[in-house]
C-alpha cells in the first residue's frame, strides 16, 4: 500500500505527511503539475492532493487529473462526488435540490430577459453571489430593483471580477483591528490589492450568468458542520459587526452546546446521500428556527478548528478530546483498499 501526496505550504497536505510518517505509512511526495505525473503515481495506491479554489494552477489541473486517476481504478482524495461542486455554488444549488436537501431558496438565470422578469416580481432583500469565492468574498445584501438591474446589466454585460483586491484589503484591515491577523498578513493582502493576483485564480470574468439566495434575517452567526466518513465537528461563526456575512469573519465560539445537533443530523444525512469523503457544510435558522444550507465545500483552513473540544460519531455519540480530521481521511482511504 503506497500513497502519492501533493505538498503544498498551506491545506491539508502538512498533516497527511506527518500521519503517515508517524504511522509509518509507505508515502511519497509528489508534484502533480508535472506532466508525467499519471505515470509517477502508477506504483501509488491513492493519491492526495488539496487543491485549492484561489491559485490558477490548481483550478485549471487538479480535477483532470485526480478524477482521471479515479477513472483508471486509483483512489483519491478528495474524489469525483466530493469535489465536482467544489467553489461553484450554482452546481452546488442544482445537487442539493436534486435530492431534496434544506437549502436557502436559490434562483440562477443564464438569460437576461427572465432575470429582468423575477426582478419585477420578487420582493427583497436578497442575497448577490458570484458561483465561486470563500470567505464571504463575492458575496453582497441587495436591497432594491434599481440596484438588480444594475448588477443584471453587468452579468450580461462586462460581467464581474472573480477577486475584489480593495475589498479583500478592507476587509484584512478589520481583522488587524481586532487582532485576527498579523501586520505582515495584512501587507501581503495589500501588496496583493496593489499587483493584482498572481498567484490566485486569474480565470475570465465571471458573465452570463446570475445567482442570488433568499436573505435569512436575524442570524447573527452561521454554524460550519464538517463530516469526514462517519464523524462530525463543528463551530459557530459569528457575522461581522454591522454586516450579514459570518464565513470568514474570524469570530468562532467552540463551545459543542453552541451547536444545534439538527445541522449535524443534516449533514450526516445529505453527506451520505451525496456519497463524499469529507464536507463542509454552512447553515442558518428560518424565521421558524430551522436549519438551512447555504453552500457547501470540501475545503476548509486546517487550523480554525484545532480548538474544537470533540466530535460526533455517526450515532451522535460525543467523543471528547484533540483529534486530526486529515488523519481521518487516510484511515477512511486505507480502509477502503484494505
Amino acid at each position: 500500500m503506497k500513497i502519492a501526496i501533493h505538498n503544498k505550504e498551506n491545506g491539508f497536505s502538512k498533516r497527511w505527511v506527518k500521519y503517515c510518517e508517524d504511522s509509518n505509512i509507505n508515502f511519497k511526495i509528489v508534484n502533480c503539475f508535472d506532466n508525467d505525473i499519471i505515470r509517477q503515481v502508477e506504483d501509488c495506491d491513492i493519491v492526495m492532493w488539496h487543491f485549492s479554489h484561489i491559485a490558477l494552477k490548481d483550478s485549471l489541473a487538479a480535477k483532470s487529473i485526480l478524477f482521471s486517476l479515479e477513472h483508471a481504478g486509483i483512489k483519491v482524495f478528495p474524489d469525483f462526488k466530493t469535489a465536482w461542486h467544489f467553489d461553484d455554488k450554482v452546481a452546488q444549488k442544482y445537487l442539493l435540490e436534486a435530492i431534496n436537501a434544506p437549502l436557502v431558496k436559490s434562483y440562477v438565470f443564464y438569460e437576461k430577459e427572465k432575470a429582468e422578469i423575477w426582478v419585477n416580481e420578487t420582493k427583497f432583500p436578497k442575497v448577490f453571489k458570484l458561483k465561486g469565492g470563500a470567505g464571504s468574498q463575492n458575496v453582497k445584501l441587495i436591497d432594491s430593483k434599481t440596484e438588480t438591474k444594475k448588477i443584471i446589466n453587468k452579468a450580461f454585460g462586462k460581467g464581474f471580477k472573480n477577486f475584489d483586491g480593495w475589498n479583500h484589503f478592507k476587509e484584512n484591515i478589520r481583522k488587524y483591528k481586532t487582532k485576527l491577523i498579523s501586520f505582515k498578513t495584512l501587507i501581503r493582502a495589500f501588496v496583493r490589492a496593489m499587483v493584482g493576483q498572481s498567484k490566485t485564480n486569474s480565470k475570465n470574468r465571471e458573465r452570463g450568468y446570475l445567482y442570488f439566495q433568499d436573505f435569512i434575517p436575524n442570524n447573527n452567526s452561521d454554524t460550519r458542520i464538517i463530516i469526514v466518513g462517519k464523524r462530525a465537528f463543528g463551530i459557530k461563526r459569528m457575522t461581522r459587526k454591522g454586516d450579514f456575512r459570518a464565513s470568514g469573519s474570524g469570530e468562532i465560539l467552540y463551545d459543542k452546546e453552541e451547536i444545534d445537533i439538527r445541522c449535524i443530523n443534516i449533514a450526516f444525512d445529505v453527506a451520505k446521500k451525496l456519497e463524499t469523503q469529507n464536507l463542509a457544510f454552512d447553515f442558518v435558522f428560518d424565521k421558524n428556527n430551522k436549519p438551512l444550507i447555504i453552500e457547501i465545500s470540501y475545503g476548509y483552513s486546517v487550523k480554525a478548528y484545532d480548538k474544537c473540544p470533540g466530535y460526533w460519531d455517526d450515532r451522535l455519540k460525543w467523543h471528547e478530546g484533540e483529534f486530526n480530521p486529515q488523519s481521518w481521511m487516510i484511515e477512511d482511504l486505507l480502509a477502503l483498499k484494505n
